[in-house]
């Protein structure tokens, strides 16, 4: 016994125990905090009460793989569908952490919130234990921590991004052990890690770069051909998962005219198109961050924190950088060697991230990406080594003032929590679909399982969007097409869908009375009709 004791004295194991443990803490801590602020609990917390439409279709496809294998119907856009199974948009990778907890624990409507805040524990931990920070460097992280609020909104969400914060945490964390304690294990992982988050979205390329300059820095050549290797088997992995199991978007999810320009229309046209597409979007760029300090626009908050976040690391990496050259010492030699690297590929990686924005994104729906480099960016912010801690206090500020006092949109930062009307209307909804809706196995995928969900439509008070939320009461393996009005209102009678849903009093609603649809259920926001 003595001798184990001496063993965990001698490597501070017992407290870096003590460290990572107390750390985390600090997402189950944040959520309780911001739920109570509101007189509610974690346990309040109800998703068909969220504005986000995207979780529903991330929560149905995870219940359709845990009960099915993969969802029954297909999952699509306009009745787009996937050439392989019944998946979305969005590669399935991306939701993989939930789909296993699914398969052990069940899935229902607390399930991605319970397994989000579980993921970002557990990354936290380990990236204490990885890096064991000092009682200071502690301080810090728990304090941008704490302001980076988007933290505590996305854990208690249905959206996958809690998943892509975890990873790279875990990423940088396991990076740094190994710079300090090169192993070949370490260097797999951080390229299965890396390799992971490339096929969950392809823009996590950059952080594959990392373990590839690593593994080039340590074994030349031999380095650089295995790099080489692995870069080439997650590309084609990426590209065979898109076109076999990703469903046909409304619109294209990234623009990629500034590359095929100069292969169409020559060098010249595409000099051109790339730097003018540089400035036309620099400007909505610079515009959205000024709306978003005097404001309070989400998507104009995020580019704020993001471009603080990446002078703050380019600062410390030209510091650490210059410091080393006066004093002509190598890092290794400080041992700095580390941190100045991870400082260096986060803040190149920041750099790209913005290019790729500006030249391949829609700034409103692209700016939430940004909020993964932002997490990663707080943990080894948290590890510079400064006398006075200036960029940390500077990254607080940014953040309490454009996270808190200026988060006034309710629908980016407002938790949606449980109401009486909701539960009401979907008891309603879950018995009209349980006693109607019937889910054919036979050649599964089929849009016998498929329901449309008519965006919104034109009633004699406007136009007014779908009560989409009443979907997630959709039997389980039921697949969800999103189809825009005048696509429903062009190929109504040849649709394939066995059921629409359309806004009730609607231009749609009445075309399906005409053509003698049976009507299964109807209230004030939606009708469900049986096409077949």
């Amino acid at each position: 016994m003595d001798r184990l004791k001496n063993w965990w004295k001698e490597d501070n194991r017992y407290l870096t125990m003590i460290k990572a443990v107390l750390m985390a803490l600090l997402p189950i801590l944040c959520c309780l905090i911001h739920c109570g602020m509101q007189g509610k609990s974690i346990g309040d917390v109800y998703l068909p009460a969220s504005e986000w439409n995207d979780e529903l279709f991330y929560f149905k496809q995870v219940e359709g793989i845990v009960n099915y294998g993969y969802p029954q119907g297909y999952f699509g856009f306009n009745e787009s569908h996937a050439l392989k199974l019944s998946f979305a948009a969005w590669s399935p990778v991306l939701v993989y952490p939930w789909i296993l907890w699914g398969l052990l624990f069940g899935w229902n409507l607390m399930s991605p919130i319970i397994c989000n805040i579980v993921l970002l524990t557990l990354a936290v931990f380990l990236f204490v234990w990885l890096v064991k920070p000092t009682w200071k460097q502690l301080g810090i992280l728990t304090l941008l921590f704490c302001l980076f609020t988007p933290f505590a909104r996305y854990m208690l969400s249905g959206m996958p991004e809690i998943i892509c914060f975890s990873m790279l945490i875990v990423f940088y964390g396991l990076a740094i052990n190994y710079l300090e304690r090169e192993k070949g294990y370490k260097l797999a992982l951080l390229f299965v890690i890396s390799g992971l988050l490339t096929l969950m979205r392809p823009y996590m390329l950059l952080f594959l770069l990392l373990p590839m300059y690593l593994w080039v820095r340590k074994s030349k050549w031999k380095g650089f051909a295995g790099s080489m290797a692995v870069l080439g088997i997650v590309g084609v992995s990426y590209v065979l998962i898109k076109h076999y199991l990703g469903a046909e978007y409304f619109a294209p999810l990234f623009f990629t005219d500034w590359i095929t320009t100069f292969f169409d229309e020559g060098i010249g046209a595409g000099i051109h198109n790339f730097f003018g597409t540089l400035y036309y979007m620099g400007k909505d760029f610079i515009n959205h961050t000024v709306r978003g300090f005097r404001e309070g626009l989400a998507s104009g908050a995020f580019f704020g924190g993001y471009l603080v976040m990446t002078a703050i690391l380019l600062w410390q990496s030209v510091s650490d950088w210059r410091r080393m050259r006066r004093e002509k010492k190598t890092a290794q030699e400080t041992g700095e060697d580390a941190r100045l690297i991870v400082e260096v590929h986060l803040a190149l990686c920041f750099v790209g991230m913005l290019f790729a924005l500006l030249l391949m994104y829609k700034l409103t729906e692209g700016s939430k990406h940004l909020l993964t480099f932002l997490a990663a960016g707080i943990f080894v912010v948290s590890l510079m080594r400064t006398r006075t801690y200036k960029k940390a206090v500077l990254l607080g500020a940014v953040f309490a003032y454009l996270y808190s006092y200026m988060a006034v949109d309710p629908y980016d930062y407002q938790i949606p929590f449980v109401e009486e009307k909701e539960v009401e209307q979907l008891a309603y909804w879950s018995a009209v679909f349980d006693g109607n809706l019937e889910l054919v196995k036979e050649n599964a995928p089929n849009f016998d399982n498929v329901v449309v969900w008519v965006f919104s439509d034109t009633t004699e008070e406007g136009n007014r969007n779908a009560k989409w939320q009443i979907f997630y009461e959709l039997p389980k393996g039921f697949g969800i097409s999103c189809c825009m009005p005048d696509y429903v209102t062009g190929n109504l009678e040849n649709m394939e869908s066995r059921y629409i849903a359309t806004v009730s009093g609607g231009s749609i609603d009445s075309m399906c009375k005409e053509l003698s649809y049976r009507e299964l259920g109807r209230d004030g926001d939606m009708v469900l009709y049986e096409r077949y």
